[in-house]
């Protein structure tokens, strides 16, 4: 099960996951993902410090909108991945494909370097 909450900071969209993002959680997350984009937002940060666990389908809402921030400029960091959610990541070499650093203040500085 996930909960997903959604709060603006600076300019930016967080996206703050808590729980488990598994096959039918996923939906969830690319709901709010697809809110954000929709509303305009071209930085979005996404909170994983309460990520528990993430499946394929969850990693795969993250790569399905690469193509499409980068037609729109969207820039979109994750922090605070826990080593185990952190290491699915990497096997599957998505941590190349994705923007991950170790905290918010981290990831906010990300975005702003990126949004330049």
């Amino acid at each position: 099960m996930v909960h997903i909450k959604r709060l603006q900071e600076e300019g930016a969209d967080i996206i703050a996951v808590v729980g488990e993002i598994d096959a039918s959680s996923s939906i969830e997350l690319d709901l709010a993902i697809a809110k954000s984009v929709g509303e305009g937002f071209t930085k979005i940060l996404v909170d994983c410090t309460a990520l528990e666990y993430i499946s394929s389908a969850g990693l795969g809402v993250f790569m399905s909108y690469i193509e499409e921030f980068k037609d729109k400029g969207v820039q979109m960091v994750l922090f605070g991945l826990k080593e185990k959610v952190e290491n699915t990541f990497s096997i599957l070499g998505l941590a190349e494909l994705l923007h991950i650093r170790p905290t918010k203040q981290e990831a906010k500085q990300l975005l702003n370097e990126l949004s330049v």
